[in-house]
């Protein structure tokens, strides 16, 4: 146990460390609880979804704090101690300096500018970059003199606001302030103020209620009694604002800007996304959208869900973060509520239908076991492409479904036992690994009588579990089945005949399995199945050519 724990030590201390962008700041910028179904999200809560994952957001931003209550309470402290040369520090406070409240109070130019000088200085000392935000606008359409004192409210003041149509601003000094203690120290400023007041304005007032935590009695368990909160931002109006942030971060601190993405929807299971599942995001995306892709991003984490991606939702992007995995356990032969099997085809944990559909980094997985046919990625589009995706399963892990498609598997991991890549599709495979976990099939396709292309592996490398041998390369699910290894790397757990009929002799004839150039233990041309092939070369199985959609 000692060891163990000696040597979790030794990796954490030689872990390379990550910029990391600290926050500090009020409640219109800290991470919220999610009791209740709360809409309510700061817009620093929501900024990691604009981040690959080489940058760390760590916000540290509280309720009900201002650059005072933040330093005497320790919070400063803590941010302090784990900044490191290299790391950034966006600082908003305002909205609770303007109480009147003796623990939080600061006057712009004298105290409160002291306090961002010493959050600033504190940045510097430890090499870190201070980047300093003004407060977002209050949704404040009306002559409210208790605006202010309304944020620890949280719109559950009765004394209604006749509301008209221009915003009026409550920040005061406290907005040029920030500014003025930007400029004088040389320090990046982000007019977070005027960026919110201006796409609050445009919206008018109905309209932009939309942004923050506005909700009738008795629809958000949270708070029953209904609010209607013009401080707080909702989960849109958090990634409005945090997307604000991002463009200007983009703009104004060159380092960052490799870093940052725009998606138009991102999943995330601990609040920081528009959706907490992946079926609710796909449902938000428009249908049939011809003249521009649709981009979600899911955030690490585990997803039990089957999820459908129906032929309506055309040009769709999907990029997961590390560990972001589909999965679910449903087989073939498993009950439905109807009593009936579940079959191959209904027992996937992801069904895509729409065409010109990319996937990037995401895993997709059944774990129902060794219990026969059990799919984990259900593909029946033309133009589907995947990229640096794991498909995990037993038997029939992947089934590329659609007889008129073209679909193109890029440095992708398939792992599987029987027939673990199966169907009609025409794929192109390529640097992928292709790991058998028990003895059985590689592939099985069932490419159409008048298809020139099945499946063509590219620079692939063939590998199995420890101890699995007596592995075939193909069996042909349908008579004119298609495959074709070029440039594939094979360990010693391929047979060396390689090719299986399927039982009918009758197959030999009409199949067309080959290889060109393969390599390693498992490649063994002399003694390949007779009716296999040997190719001269391979150049009419170049990507171009099998990707085409008339082939």
């Amino acid at each position: 146990m000692l060891a163990a724990i000696v040597g979790m030590a030794v990796n954490a201390v030689n872990e390379p460390h990550k910029t990391t962008i600290f926050m500090i700041g009020d409640s219109t910028m800290a991470n919220k609880k999610l009791d209740g179904g709360s809409q309510e999200r700061g817009w620093g809560e929501m900024l990691p979804g604009f981040f690959t994952e080489d940058v760390v957001v760590d916000n540290h931003a509280q309720n009900g704090r201002s650059s005072k209550s933040f330093i005497d309470e320790g919070l400063w402290d803590v941010v302090y101690e784990k900044m490191q040369p290299g790391d950034y520090l966006i600082i908003q406070f305002g909205h609770n300096d303007e109480k009147a409240d003796e623990k939080r109070h600061t006057d712009p130019g004298t105290t409160y500018d002291a306090n961002l000088r010493r959050f600033i200085a504190g940045a510097r000392a430890k090499g870190a970059t201070p980047i300093i935000c003004n407060s977002i606008v209050r949704r404040n359409f009306g002559v409210n003199p208790n605006a202010v004192a309304a944020d620890d409210k949280r719109g559950e003041d009765k004394n209604e606001v006749l509301e008209g149509d221009s915003l009026i601003e409550t920040h005061g000094e406290y907005i040029n302030a920030a500014r003025k203690v930007a400029e004088a120290e040389g320090v990046v400023f982000i007019d977070m103020n005027r960026l919110t007041r201006d796409y609050i304005n445009a919206l008018g007032n109905v309209k932009s209620r939309e942004l923050f935590v506005w909700a009738e009695p008795n629809t958000v368990a949270a708070y029953p009694k209904g609010r209607k909160d013009n401080t707080h931002l909702n989960v849109h109006g958090g990634r409005v604002v945090a997307s604000m942030a991002a463009r200007e971060l983009q703009q104004k601190v060159p380092a960052l800007a490799p870093y940052i993405r725009f998606y138009d929807i991102v999943v995330a299971q601990d609040g920081t996304g528009d959706f907490f599942t992946i079926q609710e995001a796909i449902n938000a995306v428009p249908d049939y959208s011809k003249n521009r892709r649709t981009t979600i991003m899911i955030r690490g984490g585990v997803y039990k869900e089957k999820v459908i991606v129906p032929e309506s939702k055309l040009n769709l992007s999907i990029v997961g973060q590390s560990g972001a995995t589909i999965t679910y356990d449903d087989y073939a032969s498993r009950k439905n509520k109807f009593g009936d099997e579940c079959s191959t085809s209904g027992s996937a944990s992801f069904y895509v239908y729409a065409d010109n559909f990319y996937c990037e980094n995401l895993t997709f997985e059944n774990t129902a076991g060794r219990v026969g046919q059990a799919v984990a990625c259900f593909v029946s589009s033309n133009g589907a492409h995947f990229v640096r995706c794991k498909f995990l399963g037993n038997q029939d892990t992947l089934y590329t479904y659609g007889d008129s498609d073209c679909q193109k598997y890029e440095d992708c991991y398939i792992e599987g036992t029987v027939d673990f890549i199966f169907g009609k599709a025409t794929c192109y495979f390529k640097n992928c690994e292709i790991r058998s976990l028990a003895a059985g099939y590689v592939c099985a396709p069932a490419t159409p009588e008048n298809r020139k292309y099945g499946y063509v592996f590219d620079n692939c490398r063939l590998t199995a579990a420890e101890g699995v041998n007596n592995v075939y390369l193909a069996r042909p699910w349908r008579p004119y089945a298609q495959a074709v290894f070029i440039n594939c790397e094979m360990d010693d757990h391929i047979k060396p005949e390689g090719w299986n009929n399927w039982g009918k002799q009758s197959n030999e004839k009409t199949a067309f399995f080959a290889e060109f150039n393969t390599r390693g233990k498992g490649a063994n041309a002399k003694a390949r199945a007779k009716w296999s092939h040997q190719l001269e070369n391979a150049d009419r199985y170049s990507e171009k050519l099998v990707l085409t959609i008339e082939n």
